[in-house]
């Protein structure tokens, strides 16, 4: 069971080399290219090798899984050969760490449970849309514009509910967002980051597997493995209720959580985005559950 684990992390890990070195042109890192035909797009696995200083033998193992403990300077130099930013570097050593472990056994999808006052705090937030997601990014708790900001989501179940799912699957999302294109880049890259230290999450390899046979776009994306972590951004809405609205979004975790966050749009007061916002919280059907807890608190506290 151990051995097979630790395959597996070590496939992981050689998938992403793989996809790295195959979106990594030869031009990028300095070396000439022939004019004879190249079978191979990006590097060749023994260009690579040679860029980072390691044999081509080793380098192959590494790529197909054979070898999982990969010492930090070898991890080091395959990023400075690929042009690895800050955060691809990192993923690369946290793909590099799990290989070794050899976990016996995947993990448990995490609990779906929001804390009371977590809820409370979505609702304080008010008018500012606001919600509580996974890390698989199913949203697990919201106020009434953070439902409502991502039109026609309420026409799902509650458990069905997932922002990656709701990218790709719901026929709202590419008249919601003005630059789709790059939501979807930035949603599958935040996925790959998370689920490529956690393979075989029953939460993440569930969601990852339903989206792979539903949406090509999905697929082709899954298939260039890139990572990125959460920054600050502003979003675009064109939305049928409120017409548009750019907000700055935040995304914050959450302590002491299986990997929860919160995350929140805010906009500049006495602009038309903000203006819009409120009108967004004033039409948007109030948020299940969250009226009882704020009741609950009150009584608490008398």
């Amino acid at each position: 069971m151990a051995s097979d684990s630790a395959h597996s992390e070590g496939a992981e890990l050689g998938r992403y080399l793989r996809a790295r070195r195959t979106q990594t042109s030869p031009d990028r890192v300095g070396l000439a290219v022939g004019t004879g035909l190249r079978r191979t797009p990006g590097l060749r696995r023994e260009e690579l090798a040679t860029l980072a200083g390691i044999s081509i033998d080793y380098y192959v193992r590494l790529e197909r899984g054979k070898e999982t403990r990969p010492s930090p300077s070898v991890l080091d130099a395959l990023a400075r050969a690929l042009h690895m930013d800050d955060q691809e570097h990192q993923h690369l050593r946290e793909l590099a760490a799990r290989a070794a472990r050899y976990t016996p056994e995947p993990p448990p999808a995490p609990s779906r449970v929001v804390r009371p006052h977590l809820k409370l705090l979505l609702e304080s937030l008010r008018p500012n849309p606001a919600y509580v997601i996974s890390r698989s990014m199913d949203m697990l708790a919201w106020n009434p514009g953070g439902l409502a900001l991502y039109a026609g989501l309420d026409d799902w179940p509650a458990k069905h509910r997932n922002l990656a799912r709701y990218l790709f699957l719901h026929p709202a999302a590419r008249d919601l967002f003005t630059d789709w294109d790059r939501q979807i880049t930035a949603c599958v890259a935040r996925l790959r980051a998370t689920a490529g230290t956690a393979p075989d999450a029953p939460d993440l390899t569930g969601l990852v597997g339903e989206l792979l046979l539903k949406s090509p776009d999905f697929a082709g994306l899954w298939e260039r493995y890139e990572v990125t972590g959460r920054k600050p951004a502003q979003k675009t809405f064109q939305h049928p209720q409120v017409g548009p609205i750019t907000l700055t979004s935040q995304s914050l975790q959450v302590e002491g959580t299986p990997g929860q966050r919160i995350g929140v749009y805010t906009a500049e007061p006495g602009t038309p985005d903000h203006d819009a916002m409120l009108l967004l919280d004033l039409t948007a059907p109030r948020s299940p559950g969250t009226g009882a807890a704020r009741q609950d608190a009150t009584r608490r506290h008398r």
